[in-house]
C-alpha cells in the first residue's frame, strides 16, 4: 500500500547506468564446500521528495537523518542485491551515486559500510504527462493525468544496487507496453454509461501504458547461474472512484509478471526495444517490489496478489516474517484487529483506521531456487534498532524515521 499521510506511486526518468566505482568481494564459500547464500532484498525506502532535485540536494550532504537511517537499515541487513522503491530518479544518476558515496559507504552507529559496484535505474512512467484527462475531471494536466502519478518526472522512482554484475545487454524494460494490449485486461468502466470498459476513451487507450512506473527484467550474474530480478512497483489500488481504475491497474500490473513467467502466456508482451515474448522457460527469477496488494486484507482487487502467490512457477513456501509486525498490530489495534492475514508477514505500517498494516512488499523466487532464510526488518520496541523503524509520528518528515514500509530479505543458496 502506501503511506499514512502521503501520496505514493513511483517514477524514474531516463537513466540506464551500471557502474563499477567500488570493488566488492563476492561472498566467500561456506567451509569451502558450498557457495555462501546470496541475500536479495526489496525496500520501499520513501526516498522521495516533493520537488525535482530535492533528493539530490539532500544526498549531497551527509546529514539527512532519513537517508542515514535508510542506509543503516541496509548496512545491517547487508543484501547482495537490493531493489529500492520510491527513490527519486534524475537523468544524470546523481542521486544513485550520492546515496552510495555519502550514505551507504559511511559507517553509522556501529554498522559497517556497504559498497555496491553495480547500480541500475531506467525510465518509468510516473510524472510523465500523458496529454489526456485520465481522471475525467474535465482538465488535462497534473499528477493524476500523468502516465503514473507523480508531481514531476522522476518522483517515486526505482533503483537497484548489486554486488554482482547486471547483464545490461540482456536487460528488458516494459515502460511503454500499453494496457489495452493485455488480453482480457481489467479496463475500468464508467458506471454512468451503459457501454462496458469505457472509462478511458479510445484515444486514451491508444496511449495509456500498463505500468505506473515500469517493469524491469534485470539478469543478475550470480555465482554459477543467472537469476532474473523482476522489479516493479504497481500503483496503489486506491485514490480513485467506483470505476476502480487504480485497483484494476494494480491487478493487471501484477498479472503482467504472472504471464511473463508462464510459458505460452506471455506471447503478447513486448518490451521497449520491440522484442516480444515472456521469460525463457526454465530461467530462474525473483519477483521483487512493493506490489501494493495484500493477499487477504486492504483494498486491492480480490485475488490480485494470489496471481503470483499461487502461481505454479513461484515458490512462496518460505514467507519473510518478523516479530515487529505482530507487536505493532497488537500495539496499534484498529483495523489490524479485524485482519485475516498473519501480522508476522506484514511489511507496511499503515493507518490504523484503514487499511491497517499489510503484506505488500514481496520477494518471490522461482521454484528450484532453494531459500535458506528470509525475514522482514521490523524490530520490536525495546530492541536498540527499533529507532530505525519507529511508529508513526506527525513530527517526522514522512511520518517515520525511515519509511512506512519495512525492508524484506531472503537468502538464496
Amino acid at each position: 500500500m502506501g503511506a499514512r499521510r502521503r501520496v505514493y506511486a513511483g517514477v524514474t526518468t531516463a537513466l540506464l547506468a551500471v557502474t563499477a566505482t567500488f570493488a566488492v568481494a563476492a561472498p566467500a564459500g561456506a567451509g569451502g564446500r558450498h557457495p555462501a547464500p546470496v541475500r536479495v532484498a526489496t525496500f520501499n525506502a520513501s526516498l522521495n521528495r516533493d520537488t525535482a532535485g530535492g533528493l539530490v540536494a539532500d544526498l549531497s550532504r551527509r546529514d539527512n537523518a532519513q537517508a542515514a537511517n535508510v542506509a543503516e537499515v541496509i548496512q545491517r541487513v547487508r543484501p547482495d542485491v537490493l531493489l529500492i522503491n520510491e527513490f527519486d530518479h534524475d537523468p544524470a544518476g546523481r542521486a544513485l551515486a550520492l546515496f552510495q558515496d555519502n550514505y551507504l559507504s559511511v559507517p553509522r552507529n556501529g554498522s559497517r559500510a556497504i559498497h555496491y559496484p553495480y547500480r541500475y535505474a531506467a525510465p518509468s512512467n510516473t510524472g510523465v504527462p500523458s496529454g489526456h484527462d485520465l481522471n475525467n475531471d474535465g482538465t488535462v494536466g497534473g499528477p493524476d493525468d500523468a502516465y503514473g502519478f507523480g508531481l514531476f518526472p522522476g518522483q517515486y522512482g526505482m533503483a537497484v544496487y548489486s554486488a554482482y554484475p547486471i547483464d545490461v545487454a540482456k536487460v528488458r524494460t516494459f515502460q511503454t507496453f500499453r494496457w489495452r494490449d493485455m488480453p482480457g485486461a481489467l479496463l475500468p468502466d464508467d458506471p454512468s454509461t451503459p457501454e462496458p470498459a469505457d472509462w478511458y476513451s479510445p484515444a486514451e487507450l491508444a496511449d495509456l501504458r500498463l505500468s505506473s512506473k515500469s517493469h524491469w527484467d534485470l539478469p543478475i550474474r550470480l555465482p554459477g547461474r543467472t537469476v532474473h530480478l523482476l522489479a516493479s512497483h504497481p500503483t496503489p489500488p486506491v485514490f480513485d472512484g467506483p470505476e476502480d481504475r487504480n485497483g484494476r491497474r494494480n491487478h493487471d500490473e501484477i498479472r503482467f509478471w504472472a504471464d511473463y513467467v508462464s510459458p505460452g502466456r506471455g506471447g503478447y508482451i513486448y518490451d521497449d526495444a520491440g522484442r516480444r515474448g515472456g521469460l525463457r522457460p526454465g530461467a530462474a527469477f525473483v519477483i521483487a517490489g512493493d506490489l501494493n496488494a495484500d493477499p487477504y486484507d486492504g483494498d486491492s482487487v480480490p485475488g490480485a496478489a494470489q496471481q503470483l502467490l499461487d502461481h505454479p512457477r513461484v515458490d512462496d513456501r518460505v514467507v519473510p516474517a518478523s516479530a515487529g509486525g505482530p507487536a505493532a498490530a497488537q500495539r496499534q489495534g484498529g483495523a489490524n484487529l479485524d485482519h485475516r492475514g498473519d501480522p508476522r508477514f506484514d511489511t507496511g505500517d499503515f493507518a490504523d483506521t484503514s487499511p491497517g498494516n499489510l503484506r505488500v512488499d514481496y520477494l518471490l523466487p522461482s521454484r528450484g531456487l532453494p531459500v535458506r532464510a528470509a525475514g522482514v526488518f521490523w524490530p520490536v520496541p525495546g530492541d536498540p534498532l527499533f529507532r530505525l523503524v519507529g511508529d508513526y509520528s506527525p513530527t517526522l518528515p514522512g511520518g517515520f524515521p525511515t519509511s512506512d514500509h519495512r525492508l524484506v530479505w531472503l537468502d538464496l543458496r
